[in-house]
């Protein structure tokens, strides 16, 4: 099995950056096709092992980043308010545990959609880490968190 099957195995066949699924069978050249992106920066990736970061990407996904820091964005679906980066604060939790907030949102339905969606993102885009979501109220507002 070659490098790029194997992270496509491993990855489920999803994009980690847009989370939608990515066609094995496409063309390389293809910009839906598959391709393997590194989820750190070399900065970053230093001190890590090879190809530890190595994750699965659409061509076209792949390029737009280009050499930056990767977003994962929220969807717009959800009201959330304050929206932390989700990498940033996935990064963070991996390396010291602990809690984080996420986002704010005005109603408890409102945030429970955004933590359930939040905790299936996470499981995707960091799968050896063992994080849940909650809600929390905070005055006249909800907290969506995420913990390690």
């Amino acid at each position: 099995m070659g490098r790029l099957e194997y992270i496509g195995e491993r990855d489920g066949w999803r994009c980690w950056l847009c989370d939608e699924p990515v066609d094995p069978t496409r063309s390389a050249n293809d910009d839906r096709g598959p391709s393997v992106d590194s989820r750190l920066t070399k900065a970053k990736a230093k001190g890590t092992e090879q190809g530890a970061a190595d994750r699965l990407a659409h061509r076209s996904c792949n390029t737009k980043k280009g050499a930056i820091a990767a977003v994962v964005p929220w969807p717009g679906h959800l009201f959330v308010v304050d929206p932390a980066p989700i990498i940033t604060a996935v990064d963070r939790l991996q390396r010291k545990g602990g809690r984080e907030v996420m986002a704010r949102c005005p109603t408890h339905d409102d945030a429970q959609d955004a933590a359930a969606w939040l905790a299936d993102r996470v499981s995707r885009l960091a799968p050896d880490m063992h994080a849940t979501t909650g809600v929390e109220r905070g005055g006249d507002q909800f907290l969506v968190i995420l913990r390690t």
